[in-house]
């Protein structure tokens, strides 16, 4: 999973980072903080999706209904417009689980200090563009389908845990980050793992 976020990050993280700073009133450097947490939330809502509704199948049926690779050329409009947006749903259907991206958002809140609600509309806005990402690299790679079902499980082990774990603990640094990375990381799975 870390090898797609990265990726992600590196091709349109500068452009999100700069849509979502000027959309959500909040500096760039506190929202590239942001997205590589909030991304792994939404693959990690995939993830999840795929281990326990019906496999790879199960994602293409997401990719093909919410997945439109064609938002990464107007990811400018796409922020704007669910910026504005009254109705916020940031557990996008029950992908994240009941109140997961709920949860993630209080949690993230306080430790970025920023106010939850604004992670809670970011959260709706950036799923387009990493299911986006998704369905291109499905329909361009070569692997199809099973390609992003391996992808989804970075470690194969078929555990979302340890892949959002190692994901959220990797950045870490200075006294008592590990305790910090924990209750980031029990806010957020418990939001993921709860049905």
């Amino acid at each position: 999973m870390a090898n797609f976020i990265d990726e992600f990050m590196k091709s349109y993280g500068p452009e999100v980072t700069k849509q979502m700073s000027s959309n959500f009133n909040l500096d760039q450097g506190t929202v590239s903080k942001l997205l590589p947490k909030l991304a792994p939330l939404i693959v990690g809502g995939l993830k999840k999706q795929k281990d326990e509704r019906g496999g790879d199948a199960r994602v293409d049926l997401i990719l093909n209904k919410y997945g439109d690779s064609s938002v990464l050329g107007n990811i400018k409009d796409l922020i704007a417009s669910k910026a504005a947006s009254t109705t916020v749903d940031a557990n996008l259907g029950g992908l994240l689980g009941a109140g997961g991206g709920t949860a993630a958002a209080q949690t993230l809140g306080k430790q970025m200090n920023v106010d939850p609600s604004v992670i809670q509309k970011m959260i709706p806005a950036l799923a387009p563009i990493i299911l986006g990402a998704l369905t291109k690299k499905r329909d361009t790679s070569g692997g199809g389908i099973s390609g992003i079902g391996s992808l989804l499980d970075a470690d194969g082990d078929g555990s979302i845990i340890d892949d959002v774990a190692g994901f959220l603990l990797k950045g870490g640094g200075g006294a008592g980050a590990g305790t910090r990375g924990k209750g980031l990381l029990g806010g957020l799975l418990g939001g993921i793992l709860r049905k």
